[in-house]
């Protein structure tokens, strides 16, 4: 007669003859696996919010380009409007 194989490390008779190391033996299986698992989410959410970084980065140099160029546009027009008011051309 063949014995079945386990694909446990221990058998049911050993975890009936000592439960508490049983169920020690199970909760650091748990605590193992949530530690992974756990590795593996952050590094999903790092790379996500890397990528998301690198977007905003890019939006923030173009309109830190556009804030620039309409402060110059502000400044040339303001000093066009003092030099017609001194001039008198406009009240």
């Amino acid at each position: 007669m063949k014995e079945k194989v386990s694909p446990l490390p221990v058998s049911f008779k050993d975890f009936s003859k000592e439960p508490v190391k049983a169920i020690l033996f199970m909760a650091v299986l748990a605590i193992g696996y949530l530690y992974v698992d756990n590795k593996l989410t952050y590094s999903d959410q790092i790379e996500k919010q890397g990528a998301k970084i690198d977007k905003l980065e890019a939006k923030i140099d173009i309109l830190t380009m556009q804030l620039k160029k309409s402060d110059s546009l502000l400044a040339a027009a303001a000093s066009k409007i003092l030099t017609l008011q001194e001039l008198g051309k406009i009240k």
